[in-house]
This record gives structure tokens, C-alpha cells and sequence, in this order.
């Protein structure tokens, strides 16, 4: 099979312990055919991809942002999902004696209640500095449009992170994606919405290619369809187990190069 395009998330996949592209990720990407499109897929928002698609020198591909709520081609957001207002107010309505950390995302748009630690990790994690706005602001600013968020992610204890989980299943399961990350971390995006539609809609729509020409490269729960469906889904060694399960291959740990190292292999470089 000849692989014609590559999918790779960013976090824990792509990224080294420092969050950065290693030296070796640099150069095996400079080495791959240039008619092979590397796309980025991630849970972060535009402006905390733009600077690694310059690094890698891919800034004129497509950017699948919000786990496949929003995406770039050519520069201009193109299948955008959000989560309804009404949903992301009656979260807002739960959270209010709970108090957990609520940042909400629309586009280019980050707001966050306070820039507590949570705000500040993501900052440091992202390289994007969030706009501080009361949370009710924001929702008031939105309501007359009925505009909505292309994501929500929730940052608190682990019991907090629970009860809003708990909430929000019981009352949304069949419209959010909740993509728990890590104890303290939930990512909720709309359900019509993920990483494999957004493949799925540049294959038919800007590349027509086959599913069975791609090439995959991921480590959590959000990357699961996309790398059970892709021609050859990679898993990093430190993937979570049920996606080392379901991959074609597994690779070596994002902190090894492994995205980097696989790519090797498959396309026989240096």
C-alpha cells in the first residue's frame, strides 16, 4: 500500500517531555516526499497549532482543530460544530456551587473566569494566553447570537471533574463527546463531530483520497476511531491501553521519538 497522507495529533503523540518538536521530528518531516500532506488533529484551537505547522513547514495544510469541531483549509474555518448555548449554560448553572475551572472555546477565542493555576498551565502548555472574562459575561455576549463552544474544557480535582462528568452524561450523552484525558482534565465537544469525521471530510472533500491510503498517529481516547479506521493507525508506546489494542503498530514513546521514528520505517529514510 502507498500511503498518500499523514494524520498526527500533537499532545503525547507528537510532542516531546518539553511539549516541543524534538530535533530529530524536525528533520525526518523535512525528509518525507513533498507532494505527502502532514495534517495536524488535535483537541487545541488554531493559534496553539499554527507555530508548530510553521516549524514543520506544513503551514499551507489543513489545521483540524477542537477534536474535529472546527477546521482551517486555505486559511479560512470550514465544518464548524459547536456545543449548543443552552447546554453550555446549564453546565455553567451546575457549576456554580462546584466552582470548578470552566475554560470555554470558540474559534480563536479562549475565555477563561480568572487566570488560576489551571489557566496558567495551559498557557505555558499551548504558548496562547486566554482572554479573562466571567464566565455569565461570556454566555450573555453569545446568547443573542445562540453562539456556542467549539469546546469546553474542564480543569479542577478529581471529584470535581466526576461530578461534572456524572452531570453531563446523564443529561447530554447523546449529544457531547466527554473525553477524559487525564483525572483532573474533561474535554466535552459536540458528539455529531470527532478527529475521524474531520479525516473523513478532507479525504472526500479537499484530497479524495481513501481511508485506506492514510496514515494515522495517536495516544488517547479521542484518537481512537481515527486510528481504528485509518489504513495504518500508530500508536505511541504510551498510548492508553485500549488504543495500543486497536492499533496496526506501536511505535516508541512520544518522549522517544516515536511519530519521528516510525515515519523511518515506513519511508525508509535517514
Amino acid at each position: 500500500m502507498k500511503y498518500k497522507i499523514i494524520f498526527s495529533d500533537i499532545d503525547g503523540t507528537l510532542l516531546n517531555k518539553d511539549r516541543q518538536l524534538s530535533q530529530l521530528t524536525l528533520e525526518v518531516f523535512g525528509q518525507l516526499p513533498k507532494e505527502l500532506p502532514v495534517v495536524l488533529i488535535s483537541s487545541r484551537m488554531p493559534q496553539a497549532m499554527t507555530h508548530l505547522q510553521e516549524e514543520l513547514n506544513i503551514s499551507h495544510q489543513p489545521l483540524i482543530c477542537y477534536n474535529g469541531a472546527l477546521m482551517y483549509i486555505e486559511g479560512q474555518p470550514v465544518q464548524s460544530k459547536e456545543i449548543p448555548w443552552s447546554i453550555i449554560d446549564d453546565l455553567h448553572y451546575f457549576n456554580s456551587s462546584l466552582n470548578c475551572h470552566l475554560s470555554l472555546y470558540n474559534d480563536k477565542d479562549w475565555y477563561v473566569p480568572q487566570m488560576d493555576e489551571w489557566a496558567k498551565r495551559e498557557e505555558n502548555n499551548t504558548r496562547v494566553t486566554p482572554q479573562v472574562k466571567p464566565t455569565h459575561e461570556v454566555l450573555q455576549d453569545w446568547k443573542p447570537s445562540e453562539t456556542g463552544a467549539h469546546k469546553i474544557m474542564c480543569m479542577g480535582t478529581a471529584e470535581k471533574i466526576n461530578a461534572v462528568e456524572k452531570h453531563l452524561f446523564e443529561r447530554y450523552k447523546n449529544q457531547l463527546h466527554l473525553y477524559r484525558s487525564k483525572d483532573t482534565y474533561l474535554e466535552v465537544t459536540n458528539k455529531e463531530v470527532s478527529k475521524l469525521t474531520a479525516v473523513k471530510y478532507l479525504l472526500k472533500h479537499h484530497f479524495n483520497y481513501e481511508m485506506e491510503e492514510t496514515i494515522a498517529f495517536g495516544d488517547n481516547y479521542n484518537d481512537f476511531d481515527m486510528l481504528e479506521a485509518a489504513g495504518m493507525g500508530i500508536a505511541v508506546g504510551n498510548a492508553r491501553p485500549e488504543i495500543l489494542k486497536i492499533a496496526r503498530q506501536v511505535t516508541h514513546h512520544n518522549t522517544e521519538d516515536g511519530v519521528a521514528k516510525s515515519l523511518q520505517q515506513l519511508f525508509k529514510l535517514n
